[in-house]
């Protein structure tokens, strides 16, 4: 089948607009001073401040009207939450702990060897000391020879199953897989895990309850579980929450902030980062926000500042085993990325003082509940000069405070600031009289996020043909808008996950400080669409693992199918590739039917369903 949908995803394709050539500037300057008709107000609002319209969205907003829903959005602990969203995080455990008991209950292969050498307790939790004390097993066989199947489990499987049970979790449709997990008793179950083949666990992650699902990837590889969560957690947040501008704000300031998941200790820094860091300020002050990311341990081992140290400190413990001296990286990344911008006005030698006022910003117990601490010994206490500004000598942790002060405050900063939002809620190629005036809310509030948010919210252009369906959704977004749209169950979202991972944009593993980008031209290939095209087709199949769409909902007309996932009428061109698309369908095989689901995955995978 999917051959045959070749031609109609061709025309699919090439109906993306080419939004970021330029071109197309003179044009949108124009269309920035059309108003929407107030259907569309209500469908771009949604698309803009949510993660894509569910069923039953358009008719609360149009209810509710337009300016007042996104004053709500605007003020998040006014809505209340989605009892469903609280009951899908409530297993995620290791959002909720501190880096030092992440470390003791999901150890890293380092830590499993410290446990080897008595230099590390064993955790708590059956099956994961179980797992650890395996682990463990593996690592002495490699001194010790005689110890010939060193992970065996301390009750056999087949001591605690029978032959048919065992039989039925491994040939057995997913129904009596189920039956089957559930009918043991719970004495039994950690025995079970631990006895289980890890091949046997991987097979029945995708039908096993959450708990019992938890417990697997805890036998088999402990620390994988925080990341495990993290991409769940995420998810489910964007999928369920009802404060849905909050989680828009979590994503946009995490990529703004970027710190990559699988830099050695980050990964355990990284959920107490967005959860202390980020989500406390996404609607918050400017200055709060940057001060909250500046002393996090996950930005300060990500950019390595923990280790900065003044120059004369270095050159003191040179011949000893201090190889440590002034590293700039994070001054860098805190002017260019973080707040005045590429294009901000400051130099070279701006870099460097700035990296001089932040030596001491660093880690205590980098290597197990790290927390900021400041070291003045290592501090570099001479005169700097940034931007102009001379901070005196004699300073300590307040030179670094200086400069959060100065940066918060600026005038580029204020640009910065607002070009990012902009480009992200409104346009790629935004007027700049909407950036002067979201800078001066900026300037004129001391960084209220909230008011610069409100600026652009109710602006002309954001409520403007020229905004209005300018964007292409990243692949986090467009995957999340199709489970939306389509109103689809979601028992296990990690594969959702890796279907992201797939087209790009694995979660929490950006590399470099810049974070992901929002730009269009990032997202647009047609690589990028066919892949779009496929998850679309498994989506609306029920071929995603975890997820489970009621395709009771779409019927054969594509008209109609096209309406309920886009929640307005598709365009000409999409109209055209779908009907060109069960043609084609219908040629080769003229007595099967058009499928709906054919259809509904048809819609999602179009360009209409790509812009938001």
């Amino acid at each position: 089948m999917r051959k045959s949908l070749v031609l109609a995803l061709s025309i699919l394709c090439a109906a993306v607009p080419a939004w970021t050539t330029k071109k197309k500037t003179e044009v949108d300057a124009k269309r920035f001073q059309e108003k929407l008709t107030k259907d569309e107000q209500v469908l771009h609002a949604l698309d803009r401040l949510t993660f894509g319209p569910r069923p039953g969205d358009v008719e609360i907003v149009k209810k509710m009207g337009v300016k007042k829903w996104i004053d709500l959005q605007l003020h998040p602990e006014k809505i209340a939450e989605n009892p469903a969203l609280e009951a899908k995080l409530a297993p995620l455990e290791t959002l909720r702990l501190t880096q030092g008991e992440t470390e003791a209950s999901y150890p890293t292969p380092q830590m499993i060897r410290q446990v080897a050498q008595g230099r590390q307790p064993l955790p708590d939790d059956p099956v994961a000391r179980a797992a650890v004390e395996r682990q463990v097993r593996r690592l002495k066989v490699k001194k010790d020879v005689k110890d010939a199947d060193p992970v065996q489990p301390a009750v056999p499987l087949d001591k605690l199953l029978t032959q048919g049970q065992i039989r039925t979790l491994r040939n057995g449709t997913p129904d009596q897989k189920k039956e089957t997990l559930a009918s043991i008793p719970e004495e039994q179950v950690d025995d079970m895990v631990i006895a289980m083949p890890p091949q046997m666990r991987n097979q029945l992650m995708a039908i096993a309850p959450e708990t019992l699902r938890r417990k697997f990837m805890l036998c088999n590889a402990p620390q994988q579980l925080i990341a495990f969560d993290l991409s769940e957690g995420k998810l489910y947040r964007a999928i369920l929450s009802n404060r849905q501008l909050q989680e828009q704000l979590a994503d946009f300031w995490y990529n703004h902030f970027n710190v990559f998941l699988d830099k050695g200790n980050d990964r355990f820094m990284v959920p107490s980062y967005e959860r202390e860091a980020i989500r406390p300020h996404v609607l918050g002050h400017f200055r709060d926000l940057l001060e909250s990311t500046a002393t996090a341990p996950a930005m300060l081992f990500y950019l390595d500042n923990w280790q900065s140290v003044a120059p004369d400190v270095a050159r003191r413990g040179r011949g000893s085993k201090q190889t440590r001296g002034l590293n700039e990286n994070y001054g860098r990344e805190l002017l260019e990325l973080h707040t005045l911008g590429v294009d901000g006005g400051y130099t070279q030698k701006d870099v460097t003082e700035v990296a001089r006022c932040f030596t001491g910003w660093t880690i205590k117990n980098p290597q197990g509940g790290s927390t900021y601490t400041f070291n003045d010994r290592v501090h570099d206490k001479g005169e700097k000069v940034v931007l102009g500004v001379t901070i005196p000598a004699g300073g300590g942790r307040d030179d670094g405070e200086k400069v959060l002060d100065i940066l918060a405050k600026h005038p580029s900063t204020a640009r910065f600031i607002s070009k990012k939002l902009a480009q992200r809620f409104v346009a790629d190629n935004h007027p700049q009289e909407l950036i002067d005036r979201m800078a001066k809310t900026f300037l004129a509030t001391d960084g209220d996020i909230r008011a610069v948010l409100n600026t652009m919210f109710t602006s002309k252009e954001f409520l403007s043909q020229g905004a209005y369906q300018s964007k292409i959704k990243t692949p986090f977004e467009m995957i999340v808008s199709s489970i939306r749209a389509t109103g689809a169950e979601v028992d296990y979202a990690f594969p959702l996950a890796n279907r992201i991972a797939q087209l790009g944009q694995p979660l929490y593993r950006k590399l470099e400080p810049t974070g992901y980008s929002n730009a269009n031209a990032e997202w647009i290939n047609s690589a990028s669409l066919l892949a779009r095209m496929n998850f679309a087709l498994d989506l609306t199949q029920n071929k995603v693992q975890g997820t489970k769409v009621d395709q009771a909902r779409f019927n054969e007309d594509p008209a109609h199918t096209a309406r309920l996932m886009l929640f307005t009428n598709p365009t000409a061109t999409t109209r055209d590739a779908i009907d060109k698309a069960i043609a084609d369908q219908k040629t080769k095989n003229p007595k099967a039917p058009p499928s709906p689901a054919l259809v509904a995955g048809l819609v999602i995978g179009s360009p209409d369903f790509q812009r938001r």
